[in-house]
């Protein structure tokens, strides 16, 4: 039997209205007008509640298999919770690191059977592994991401221009993206050590901020460009903290070169001058900029330079933190935040008067198209039948009960939100609903296009 969904508001390519939503097995089957509804269709009635698609997020740190900071199960009930219905894993903090065939057969095995939501996995580009990328292609990988610096996993050593180099002669014409944590080592070393000298305090957020300056996003985002451009070869420069970087990306864009750009839900909310110090939960590397940073980071969102937001949810066991010590230097960077990332962004959405509409492509279009998950992304016949059920206008405050992932610790606990996900759908089936999860774990692995 086929299923209805309606709504006065639900958000298609086509805008914000009311429509219904006829569902086949899995997949949208046709979006109609409200009250155009099958006489043998089971019929679910949202009313005024808000139908987005299922967001998708392409920049999550699973771990698993092989470390307990995280984990397939606990990482999509946060998701699901969240309304995001499929996400895209990185390479590096997994035990082995995705950057063999191997590995990634060790992460399906991982996910078979634990997934409550969709999920695909990226591959890694290290120093030398450029001839293994090729396999990585033919077993399904989204793309590639690489560092740039340490990325403080010793298995997923940074790479160098002649790195960069061996892996796109090996990515041209594949069609897959290469995603680079642009930041580059001198002006971090440079810095830091000037810190040092002066024996500054790392329990202070300024310093800390002090030894990541934005010359090392634009340093490295300068040298991407110029190799997109030689080998036209996608890259997409992951979480841009620095707005310095965006006139320079601006202009790349303008004239042709094959580059994207997504931020941070932390990055669009947080400020330097408000984070306080030893609070080492806000640590995440690119740092969190100034206020004025931030609003130029808006600015380049709403413009079409940054092409969409997403987490970068990197959790680690809460001693790694050094909560206690407020040390930001000896800190694991990362901020926990999967499943908030909708209201965050919604409710900074509406302090600057954006319409809900944006929301579609910067969480769910934007991403899918990244990953190359054609059937994910938007409410359309042809797709999936994934979306959540969404209610704008509900006010509260996120306290430890709303985090869904394994650790409880998050800069995001006691801030007050607008909007709230009710329900999310995958594929035709409610995988959570106000608190729960009626569902056995349905997610399976979604392979690039």
């Amino acid at each position: 039997m086929a299923q209805a969904f309606r709504s006065t508001r639900v958000l298609t390519p086509q805008g914000l209205g009311p429509a219904t939503i006829i569902v086949e097995g899995e997949t949208i089957a046709s979006v109609r007008d409200w009250s155009d509804v099958p006489r043998d269709a089971a019929l679910t009635d949202f009313g005024e509640l808000v139908v987005l698609p299922g967001l998708v997020d392409p920049h999550v740190h699973i771990n698993d298999p092989g470390r307990d900071w995280e984990g397939f199960s606990t990482a999509t009930r946060a998701a699901a919770a969240g309304g995001v219905t499929t996400l895209v894993d990185m390479p590096l903090n997994c035990v082995p690191e995705t950057i063999e065939v191997a590995a990634l057969q060790a992460k399906r095995a991982a996910a078979n059977g634990r997934a409550h939501v969709d999920w695909a996995a990226w591959g890694g580009v290290v120093r030398g592994n450029a001839k293994a990328l090729p396999e990585l292609v033919r077993a399904g990988v989204a793309g590639f991401k690489c560092f740039l610096i340490h990325s403080g996993i010793e298995g997923f050593a940074w790479v160098t221009e002649a790195d960069l180099r061996s892996a796109l002669r090996e990515l041209r014409g594949t069609g897959l993206p290469l995603l680079a944590h642009a930041e580059v080592a001198e002006p971090v070393e440079k810095a830091t050590t000037a810190l040092h000298a002066a024996h500054a305090m790392f329990s202070t957020y300024a310093n800390y901020l002090a030894s990541r300056p934005g010359a090392a996003e634009t340093d490295a985002i300068a040298l991407l460009l110029r190799l997109a451009e030689e080998f036209e070869v996608h890259v997409h420069i992951v979480h841009l903290s620095s707005a310095e970087a965006i006139p320079m990306l601006a202009e790349a864009r303008a004239r042709g070169v094959p580059v994207t750009v997504e931020t941070c839900a932390h990055y669009l909310w947080f400020a330097a001058e408000n984070i306080p110090d030893g609070a080492t939960e806000y640590k995440c590397a690119p740092p969190i900029r100034a206020e004025a940073n931030r609003e130029a980071l808006w600015r380049a969102l709403e413009d079409g330079v940054i092409d969409f937001v997403v987490t970068d949810h990197s959790p680690c066991p809460p001693a790694m933190k050094r909560r206690e010590q407020g040390d930001f230097e000896r800190a694991w960077g990362g901020i926990a935040s999967l499943g908030l990332a909708l209201p965050v962004v919604w409710t900074a959405m509406q302090r600057r008067g954006l319409s809900l509409e944006r929301l579609a492509e910067w969480m769910s279009a934007g991403p899918a198209r990244l990953a190359g998950l054609v059937r994910k992304g938007a409410l359309e016949a042809g797709r999936d039948a994934d979306f959540a059920v969404f209610e704008p206008e509900a006010e509260w405050t996120v306290t430890a009960s709303d985090l869904r992932f394994r650790h409880k610790l998050s800069p995001y606990e006691g801030a007050r939100l607008r909007g709230r996900v009710r329900e999310t759908w995958l594929r035709g089936t409610c995988v959570f609903r106000a608190g729960d999860f009626p569902a056995e774990p349905r997610g399976r692995e979604q392979v690039r296009a």
